[in-house]
């Protein structure tokens, strides 16, 4: 078979990443940069798109050098990206204002409005409703900037307004937009009834050509050429919303295996031949192997971790930088040296939103005069994978037995003593992908399958995907680590429903 690359931009909530895969799934090149989130007020996190669209040509450029390729030798390109958030385009299907990022909770309130009445729609959608889902937010643009609302011509998810950058083609992936409350899920179409009953029903004529995810979107057109690299004419394949990206790059197809994705969202998800119901709260969408994705999901992985060294370890990232060598390099001898009796403390990973309390806030539970910071970091690292187990314990309840092994993916899998915790917590083994950049590597498989390399995602999957290592519980860990997941489990229970006076009162203050 004659050599071919694939590029994928992967457009994260926390970085961005440009990589290039051979068809044998071997990666050969990765570029990336921060995503550079603002935030104009608290709780609103949005991107500038000029500002992205110039990073992304900068670092496609960068990939290509570093792989020693010229655009031509690319034979196709995909795009992944956070799923939820908003992309609007105006009336002439130009980028407008701001991106709004999946990690936003402006419209919390109102979600949770929606989500009282979520019985109404659940039989169209089977989904749950989420406070950074696009219909949430444009009802809250509707309400509180009817001047941008006004002003939309077109919405899109984010990997659907990178593919716009790069094609000029409005369009719109299934996945995506299944898994934002837009799809009538059974009949895989737009449904009127959902966009009255979030009250924005103007919104429909706004909405793309709905298309599968190694379907041709379009061509890089001689504009994104120029900023990017590529060659003009080059196919632009659909690509994939970031959990189904990653799912498929770790091999799972079906409910044998659950996909745990520990980036900035805390993802866990299972392909499946049966929708979940509305009373587990688990949601559905549209997986690109034409079964259904079981999600239970929350903002409540490894972008806490991030926040908490930044309050608590300024000095120690400072030495570290000067030293030439990275904090995580220190973190990972001290979570190799410290085990499940290290810490006390319970940490809620609560800094962007909860899957528990809609109004819960990050915690520590248990700190004494003698706990050390040594002990609070510990527990965060815990605490996120305590999080991902409160939503794992959810999908198990719906499949009614373990699976067989958690594939796992996203910036958690680059501490492997972090891994091992997982699997601890989880008392499931953990494997990782030998390709480090995952929603790049589901990418480049869509651009495979749609080019007819392969002839659907299960050949693929075979070809280009490789286990690289296995994380085994550790019987005694395992023990400790149930007795503290069930201490974790009963304050958060103990809590729930008391969050609102706590964050009434934190309102009042600030008036």
């Amino acid at each position: 078979m004659e050599q071919q690359y694939f590029l994928t931009i992967d457009n994260g909530g926390t970085n961005t990443k440009v990589v290039i895969f051979d068809q044998a799934g071997t990666q050969v090149a990765a570029q990336a940069f921060p995503t550079r989130g603002l935030e104009p007020h608290a709780g609103f996190h949005e991107i500038d798109l000029a500002q992205l669209y110039q990073d992304l040509g900068t670092n496609t450029k960068k990939a290509l050098a570093e792989a020693g390729l010229t655009g031509d030798q690319i034979s196709g390109v995909a795009t992944v990206g956070h799923g939820k958030g908003l992309y609007t385009l105006d009336k002439n299907l130009k980028p407008l204002r701001n991106g709004i990022l999946s990690a936003d909770s402006r419209a919390t309130e109102l979600a949770e409005e929606f989500e009282g009445r979520v019985s109404e729609i659940f039989p169209i959608s089977h989904q749950h409703v989420m406070p950074s889902q696009a219909p949430v937010i444009l009802r809250w643009l509707k309400d509180n900037d009817p001047s941008w609302y006004q002003e939309i011509g077109a919405v899109l998810s984010n990997k659907d307004f990178i593919g716009y950058l790069l094609t000029n083609e409005v369009k719109q992936e299934l996945g995506d937009a299944s898994g934002n409350n837009f799809l009538n899920l059974p009949e895989k179409r737009y449904d009127q009834r959902l966009f009255d009953f979030f009250g924005i029903e103007e919104v429909l004529d706004c909405m793309p050509t709905l298309m599968r995810a190694t379907e041709q979107r379009g061509i890089i057109t001689p504009a994104a050429a120029t900023v990017t690299g590529l060659a003009a004419g080059t196919p632009v394949f659909g690509g994939m919303f970031d959990i189904d990206a990653c799912s498929i790059a770790t091999g799972v197809l079906d409910d044998s295996m659950f996909s745990i994705i520990a980036g900035t969202w805390n993802m866990n998800i299972f392909p499946s031949e049966t929708m979940a119901s509305e009373e587990t709260g688990l949601m559905n969408s549209i997986f690109p192997t034409g079964k259904w994705l079981v999600e239970a999901s929350s903002p409540t992985s490894a972008g806490n971790l991030a926040i908490m060294l930044k309050m608590l370890m300024t000095s120690e990232i400072d030495n570290a930088k000067a030293d030439g060598h990275s904090i995580y390099d220190d973190l990972e001898v001290f979570l190799q040296t410290t085990d499940a009796r290290f810490s006390k403390v319970l940490f809620f990973p609560f800094l962007y939103g909860s899957n528990a309390d809609p109004d819960a806030e990050g915690t520590f539970i248990g700190i004494r005069s003698n706990t050390t910071k040594s002990e609070l970091i510990r527990a965060v690292y815990e605490g996120i994978a305590f999080a991902h187990r409160y939503h794992v314990d959810k999908l198990l309840a719906v499949r009614g037995q373990k699976p067989t092994v958690v594939r796992m993916s996203g910036g958690g899998t680059n501490s492997k003593q972090w891994v091992q915790i997982f699997a601890n917590i989880l008392g499931i083994p953990v494997e990782l992908v030998s390709a480090t950049e995952l929603g790049g590597l589901g990418g480049a498989m869509a651009s495979a399958v749609g080019l007819g390399v392969y002839p659907d995602l299960n050949a693929a999957v075979d070809q280009m995907v490789t286990v690289s290592a296995r994380f085994e519980p550790q019987e005694e860990q395992v023990a400790i680590y149930d007795q503290k997941y069930q201490s974790y489990v009963t304050m958060l229970e103990a809590l729930n429903g008391s969050w609102r006076q706590f964050k009434s009162m934190q309102e009042r203050i600030d008036l």
